[in-house]
């Protein structure tokens, strides 16, 4: 959202009938949260929103979306109540990426619910895709079951999106460590060629 500009023209190019002429409404904007574009976003483009929340407490989501210290959660999600047009029908997503240990127990699933409350939302749980060097790992499938079943209770929709290409490190979150790879292999080259 700090590209408003051309990011508002590329989705008018997307919607215009004479462009691509996909739906508003098919149309999801995804933002780690830059609280003060949030409303410009539902009024002058009015398309669906997508939030990267990935926590409930902002010491955590200071850590995982550094953009929380700018924008603590509570500004966030103050932001995500008053953006225009929201309804039943046009609900906002939460992004929530399990890390196992981290912010996956049902205190934390309890405290979605709670911080949610009285926004019509959607709930996509993403299992965590590890790369060589993290830190984190994902949660077991068991309790990312249960994490969605406190929230399903609650009246969120929360499906649990299908990990593809974590085999080939082609999933999302895991392109940047191969081409971290990439780059650490072709210094590494060009630092023997020096040397030699």
């Amino acid at each position: 959202l700090y590209n408003f500009d051309n990011v508002k023209e590329a989705l008018a190019i997307a919607a215009d009938g004479d462009g691509i002429g996909l739906s508003k409404r098919r149309i999801t904007l995804s933002t780690s949260g830059v609280v003060p574009m949030i409303p410009r976003t539902g009024a002058e483009m009015g398309v669906m929103l997508a939030i990267s929340l990935h926590a409930v407490r902002d010491e955590l989501r200071d850590e995982l979306v550094p953009l929380n210290r700018k924008y603590p959660i509570a500004e966030l999600l103050d932001a995500c109540r008053a953006y225009p047009g929201l309804s039943n029908s046009r609900r906002i997503t939460f992004e929530y990426v399990m890390l196992k240990d981290v912010n996956d127990s049902l205190a934390d699933a309890r405290e979605l619910v709670r911080l949610l409350k009285g926004i019509p939302a959607k709930i996509n749980l993403i299992p965590f895709n590890p790369w060589p060097g993290t830190a984190y790992e994902c949660s077991d499938w068991d309790q990312i079951e249960r994490f969605a079943e406190v929230v399903n209770r609650a009246g969120y929709a929360s499906p649990i999106r299908t990990p593809r290409g974590r085999d080939i490190l082609a999933a999302c979150g895991q392109l940047k460590s191969e081409s971290e790879r990439l780059k650490i292999r072709e210094r590494m080259a060009l630092e023997a060629m020096i040397a030699g």
